[in-house]
């Protein structure tokens, strides 16, 4: 049935989260692409690579004569990847494995790309060293995590509603998701054996699908709503609900909104 929204959640949660998740990645992957410098014939390791955007990017930058690995410790997630990878580059390399034990040869990368992941490694400089080892000398590392919460409209109304309807876990979860900061991610890849490494925000507007369609999905496809998906759909419809009430200034007539998110990229060099 659907619910007050007038939606209805479908699928498994990586089907959700390769759906709802889209417009907040698809900005950020070319920027992320572009300061790499990304280049046909490129060997790429996609970290913690989720349902396979920036996979699948890369793969059409590199082309044919590239290559592409893409790895994830979420077995779902690396399903979606292999059912969303472009059949003209058949060599995406999907790998069921944790960032910080990785199963490639050491120097095995000319660039390693994570996209909004770092914040959820149990241990980053392990992560990050693994990274350094994968890397070929003079390598490069792109990362993305969101920069705290109130620097996004959409995650500041977010935990609103979040503090309203959810659990403390959940809450907690949240502000765990916002907590990676500049400072200490410069510190891990310092730590971690690269060199050159930067850090800076960058915002994107993202133009999302009418609000009322899709928050109640994105709401569903993130780890920080749990105690809603399991108090029954009426609550998710009411905190969905709340929350599209909160972005009204953002609202166009049709219900789609247009959204500033800001991100923290992290560059360094092996």
């Amino acid at each position: 049935m659907p619910d007050e929204t007038g939606f209805q959640l479908q699928g498994s949660a990586p089907e959700r989260y390769e759906h709802f998740i889209a417009p907040l990645m698809a900005p950020f992957i070319e920027t992320v692409l572009d300061t790499v410098d990304l280049y046909p014939g490129a060997q790429v390791l996609d970290l913690a690579c989720g349902t396979g955007f920036v996979a699948r990017a890369a793969a059409n930058r590199v082309g044919p004569t590239g290559h592409v690995a893409a790895a994830d410790i979420n077995e779902g997630m690396l399903k979606i990847a292999h059912a969303k990878a472009p059949h003209v580059y058949p060599d995406i390399e999907l790998t069921l494995a944790p960032a910080d034990r990785l199963p490639y040869e050491d120097a095995s990368f000319e660039v390693v790309i994570c996209q909004q992941s770092a914040q959820f490694f149990p241990d980053l400089t392990a992560a990050l060293r693994e990274t350094a080892r994968v890397l070929r000398p003079d390598g490069r590392l792109a990362l993305t995590v969101w920069a705290p919460k109130d620097r996004s409209p959409y995650f500041a109304a977010q935990y609103e509603v979040l503090e309203q309807y959810a659990s403390p876990q959940d809450t907690a979860s949240f502000r765990a998701a916002f907590s990676c900061t500049a400072d200490r991610l410069t510190a891990a890849a310092t730590e971690a054996g690269l060199h050159d490494v930067t850090a800076r925000e960058i915002t994107r507007e993202v133009h999302t699908p009418p609000l009322r369609e899709w928050v109640p999905g994105q709401m569903a496809s993130v780890p920080w709503t749990q105690s809603l998906g399991e108090a029954g759909p009426e609550t998710m419809a009411h905190a969905a609900r709340a929350l599209t009430d909160r972005l009204t200034d953002h609202t166009a007539p049709d219900g789609t909104a247009k959204l500033p998110f800001t991100a923290v990229l992290v560059t360094a060099t092996r």
